[in-house]
């Protein structure tokens, strides 16, 4: 156990006497469990009393033939595959009680095994030291590994590795290794097929490692169990068994499927108001106003502006007048304040984290200084969920759970590793912050969930959370963060909905259009035409951006969202049954491509596509080319294009899978105005043999009617006999009855061509199909191309001279070569953007284009000339570039950066201010490099000064500058105590007057400074550095 985590000999005693009462109330299963096991399985009970509690414990000695002493126990738990993995039944004892599955014991409880061969076919080895557990799975060459929750980056993660630390990461980049969810959890898909998955099952900061082919490595303080499952057939059925054991995903209410539309913020409610009606008026389909915190009184939860939102009761009735549901935000930091009623009665019930000396902890977020409930007592969620049921008597449809990491405006973005939590004995116990700091925001969302029950109890909760755990999926939604608007984070938005969707958690999407950064329109339209098909869709944007609503951007880039939230309207029915199937079975709702196929290798790394059930969504992420003008990486089989009548340059191309038949409503400009008795369509693509089958799930919407049988599920099947297709009902479920509509059969023959014929809903209907099929076929193609053609595209941003932020949206330089891979934004100051060091795969640095990364400046003015200008690139080579920006006045800042070719492991920046003219001039060159910290609360920055003395600058916000003797004496390292490695920064000291350490949430500025002096042509200034990456000193 770690010295920083508390003990509390109490919870050691309860849990082992839970565990011994529960195996005694199993004692005739336990011993038929016995005999069943063979020797290599066999556990060896044994009682005994322990004075002076009396109490009863069980051990459970399991002993494994011909293995080492490296690899761990194990045991069989949940069902036939599922396997609990420890490094020895003392440590199997020592265990904290699990946080992500959904009944705690199931983890603690073997099964019976089926068949004659429990053994695993991969049994990990293990190490412990200095307190940590070290498990390494080895799988066979061609395994590819994905999963790992909420992770930036694509979609195979060989390679990469992840840090489970919950961490309010902004802006975060495709090397980021802690976002704000964790998940320590990997699906490796074998070169058979068949898939593993595996469960580090801690809630305390885990590494999970995949940077060498086909290993798994995870680390993380001893003692926690791992839980594999599998190999299965297919990685679905791998998802479904997870899902047996963290719960699958709550019933959302229907018109939480629809589109949402969000700002930071709407800040009044006639604007709100406004917002709503122009959607109406444009016929956009839109359910769902959020209102971010400026609708709050000094940003206190449960208050609102008496201004701003005077009576926020009869908005709400505004909006639900016309079909929107009104979503609000509540934070966890409470303002500290007497006479704020949310502080003064949790004081006095004594709900908030402590500090060691036993008083609330104090930190900083929006309302200023606040203190936070601790969530991991269950007086504190019965408060807090007392505190949602009276909220939502104010109209509220949904809850907004933010900065629920928890999020602290530190340098480590969250509260101090040594406040207190005084969880309850099912949960751990009294703990130190780490323990249950991933688990804070899945407890926040729990208690949350549960008072919209106690609120209005005939309505499902929705409730959408920033901050979450593996199992989080059973209380809420997710979004993946406060991300970019560019192309890149286009990109990996569907990568991240996947990984969650792999993960456990099927309910997610990104902010649409990006939160950050002004959006082009073709990036906004483009990102509409993908993001309306997610599961879950909604665009958000910050305070400050340009507007982000759909007819924001231009006619044409109206007409783009127009069309795609058409089409998630249509698809609504289908996207709802999934849900149901993810609710009731755990099957996931969208997948990546390779699920059709999880033999074909060249579908685990596709990109920019995803399925939802039998349908394909293939999407361009690039400006410079449309959907259909990609090469598509097809599943064998059979895969149909189609549309709507609706393609578009900007639109994603859709596949229905031969074998699939897909419900297809009509559009409405919101859920509530759909009715039963609407038509219903069925687009049907026949499979080799003449078959499809497809499901379609109806209830109320809303409520847990369906959870007593008031529903109607309904099994329809086509199957072609000579020319005649015969569509059918072939089975229902629920007992609700069939609604009087008509049916509408749209059969796809390829090359988006058709037949359609119509009916009656619950009757047979049959299609002849045409003897000239090749000819339809070949008509519609041509139709196809004609509406392309036609169809107004959004138009490229470079025919938008006059658009806002056209200079963010350019492509960024790159620069690969030995160790390192820079991208760089010539025509803004010359900026480095990201710096990653290939062979350990960290981001050292990270920025927007606008602001921060790696600048250079010309004066002691922070943000002086030199970082926004204009560069031209004078001369590029493969391991270098060279760039020269004109800073007026006769002035010039060069700037090379070079990837030694003798020293690929070095990077080194050659900086200079000169004039081009006879004058002279008072300047200084700052180098101003501003480092992401990749785990805050384990970083240093070291060196030994010039004099001799030995420094270590923690990470407290506010600045230190180094002077004369002081100054590093030519070197200083940015220490990652986490990852074992450190940013070696080397300089002349000849060249630098001095150095500037600057700490903020969760980054880092290391300044050079040359001296400020006169410069002419013959005496420049010049500071020449360089980087390197070291693993530290053991």
């Amino acid at each position: 156990m770690r010295k920083d985590e508390l003990t509390v000999d109490t919870r050691r005693v309860e849990e082992t006497r839970k565990r011994a009462l529960c195996l005694v109330s199993m004692s005739q299963e336990l011993n038929s469990l016995v005999s069943s096991l063979p020797p290599p399985l066999l556990p060896s009970l044994y009682f005994f009393s322990r004075s002076p509690l009396k109490s009863l414990f069980i051990r459970m000695d399991i002993s494994l033939a011909a293995t080492s002493a490296s690899t761990m126990i194990f045991y069989p738990i949940l069902e036939d595959g599922v396997l609990r993995f420890d490094c020895s039944m003392e440590q199997h004892n020592e265990a904290y009680p699990s946080l992500s599955f959904a009944d705690p014991m199931v983890r603690e409880t073997p099964i019976k095994v089926v068949g004659t061969n429990p053994s695993p076919d991969f049994v990990p080895a293990f190490e412990c030291v200095d307190g940590q557990q070290k498990v390494e799975f080895k799988l066979p060459a061609g395994t590819s590994f994905h999963g790992t929750g909420e992770a930036s980056g694509p979609l195979e993660r060989t390679g990469k590795r992840i840090f489970t630390w919950n961490t309010d990461a902004w802006g975060y980049g495709p090397g980021t290794t802690s976002l704000y969810q964790s998940h320590p959890w990997v699906l490796a898909v074998l070169p058979d097929g068949k898939a593993l998955g595996v469960l580090a099952d801690t809630t305390r900061r885990c590494e999970v490692d995949l940077r060498e082919e086909c290993v798994v490595r995870i680390i993380s303080a001893a003692s926690f169990p791992v839980i594999t499952f599998g190999p299965f057939k297919s990685p679905n059925d791998v998802i479904i068994s997870l899902s047996k054991a963290i719960g699958t995903v709550f019933m959302p209410p229907k018109w939480a499927l629809g589109y949402q539309q969000c700002r930071w913020s709407y800040d009044t409610a006639d604007r709100v108001l406004e917002v709503a009606e122009t959607f109406r008026k444009k016929d956009i389909p839109c359910d769902v106003i959020w209102m971010d915190i400026d609708y709050m009184d000094g940003f206190r939860c449960f208050t609102f502006d008496k201004d701003r939102f005077p009576d926020p009761k009869s908005m709400a009735e505004k909006l639900h007048e016309i079909g929107f549901k009104a979503v609000w935000m509540l934070d966890p930091g409470l303002k500290r304040e007497e006479g704020y009623f949310a502080y003064d009665r949790g004081s006095k019930a004594d709900l908030w984290v402590q500090q060691v000396d036993g008083t609330p902890y104090v930190g900083d977020v929006w309302p200023g200084p606040c203190v936070f409930p601790d969530f991991t007592q269950e007086r504190t969620r019965t408060w807090w969920a007392q505190l949602v049921r009276d909220f939502m008597s104010n109209g509220v449809d949904g809850i907004w759970n933010d900065m629920n990491e928890p999020a602290v405006t530190t340098v480590t973005k969250t509260m101090p590793d040594s406040n207190i939590h005084r969880g309850d004995i099912n949960l751990g116990g009294k703990q130190n912050h780490p323990f249950y700091h991933n688990v804070y925001g899945l407890l926040m969302i729990k208690s949350t969930h549960e008072g919209m029950k106690m609120g209005n109890p005939n309505k499902r909760p929705f409730v959408l959370t920033r901050a979450g755990f593996i199992g989080s999926q059973r209380y809420a939604a997710t979004w993946t963060g406060d991300n970019l608007s560019n192309w890149e984070h286009l990109h990996m938005s569907l990568s991240m909905v996947l990984q969650l969707g792999l993960s456990g958690q099927p309910l997610s999407g990104p902010d649409i259009g990006g939160f950050a950064g002004n959006a082009s329109p073709k990036l906004f339209g483009r990102w509409m035409g993908i993001g309306s098909l997610f599961p879950f869709s909604r665009g958000h944007s910050e305070k400050g951006s340009t507007d982000h609503e759909p007819w924001s951007f231009g006619e044409e880039c109206e007409e783009v969202c127009r069309l795609a939230l058409l089409r998630r309207s249509r698809l609504i029915p289908h996207i709802y049954t999934l849900f149901y199937l993810a609710h009731t079975k755990g099957i996931p709702v969208a997948t990546p491509v390779f699920f059709s196929d999880p033999l074909d290798p060249k579908l685990r790394t596709v990109e920019n596509a995803f399925l939802l059930g039998p349908l394909i969504v293939y999407s361009s992420t690039s400006p410079d080319k449309s959907a259909h003008e990609l090469s598509h990486v097809i599943p064998n089989g059979i895969w149909l294009p189609f549309d709507f009548g609706d393609s578009h340059p900007d639109l994603p191309i859709l596949y229905l899978q031969g074998g699939g038949i897909l419900p297809v409503g009509i559009p409405h400009k919101h859920v509530g105005e759909a009715k039963l008795e609407d038509d219903l369509t069925l687009f049907i693509a026949l499979d080799k043999d003449g078959r499809a089958e497809g499901v379609l799930f109806e209830d109320e919407g809303d409520g847990y009617g369906y959870t007593n049988g008031e529903y109607l599920l309904t099994y329809y099947v086509a199957e072609m006999h000579s020319s005649v297709v015969t569509v059918k009902v072939f089975k229902t479920e629920g007992s609700w009855k069939r609604p009087k509509r008509t049916l509408h059969i749209h059969l796809l023959l390829g090359g988006y061509a058709m037949i359609k014929a119509d009916g009656i809903d619950g009757k047979e209907i049959q299609i002849t199909l045409p003897p000239e099929i090749t000819k339809l076929v070949s008509l519609s193609e041509n139709h196809y191309k004609t509406r392309l053609e036609t169809a107004k595209a959004i138009p490229d941003i470079e025919e938008l001279h006059e658009y806002k932020g056209i200079e963010l949206l350019k492509t960024p330089i790159n620069l690969k070569s030995g160790d390192w891979y820079l991208k760089l934004v010539p025509w803004i100051g010359g900026r480095v953007i990201s710096m990653i060091h290939l062979p350990t795969d960290t981001e050292w640095l990270y920025s927007r284009i606008e602001s921060d990364g790696y600048e250079e400046y010309t004066d002691s003015e922070y943000q002086s000339s030199g970082c926004t200008e204009k560069y031209e690139i004078i001369r590029r080579e493969e391991e270098s570039i060279y760039m020269e920006g004109d800073l007026g006045g006769g002035l010039v800042l060069q700037r090379g950066i070079l990837i030694l070719k003798n020293n690929p492991k070095l990077l080194q920046f050659d900086s200079s201010i000169i004039t081009k003219d006879d004058s002279s001039r008072l300047v200084c060159l700052r180098v101003h490099p501003t480092f992401n910290l990749l785990h805050p609360s384990e970083v240093v920055v070291t060196f030994t000064s010039i004099d001799g003395s030995s420094h270590e600058i923690l990470p407290e916000i506010g600045e230190q500058s180094f002077e004369g003797n002081r100054r590093p004496n030519g070197e200083w390292m940015l220490v990652d105590k986490c990852v074992g490695l450190s940013l070696v920064s080397c300089f002349d000291t000849n060249q630098v007057s001095k150095c500037i350490v600057k700490w903020a949430p969760c980054i880092v500025s290391l300044e050079l400074w040359s001296e400020e002096r006169s410069i002419a042509k013959e005496t420049p200034l010049r500071i020449l550095h360089s980087y390197e990456v070291r693993k530290n000193n053991m």
